[in-house]
């Protein structure tokens, strides 16, 4: 029953009420992203250090990890 009231709502809703929910969820989505990024972004290194770490574990004694292109240092160094 109420996903025939759903149906019917959805279907008598205005062109202009359609773009304003979608405009809302957007806006939540876009919102939600940045706030992960900002999170994940302020934990870099101990993220970076949990992905590298079976990598330096096998690495020989002294030995560093090195990077070929700029942009892979720069988040991780």
């Amino acid at each position: 029953m109420t996903d025939q009231n759903s149906t019917e709502q959805f279907e008598s809703q205005a062109l202009t009420e359609h773009l304003r929910e979608l405009r809302t969820c957007l806006i939540v989505s876009f919102v939600a992203v940045f706030l992960g990024f900002c999170a994940s972004y302020a934990f870099i290194r101990p993220i970076g250090h949990r992905f590298f770490q079976p990598l330096t574990e096998v690495l020989p004694e002294g030995s560093s990890l090195i990077f070929t292109s700029y942009q892979e240092g720069f988040f991780f160094i």
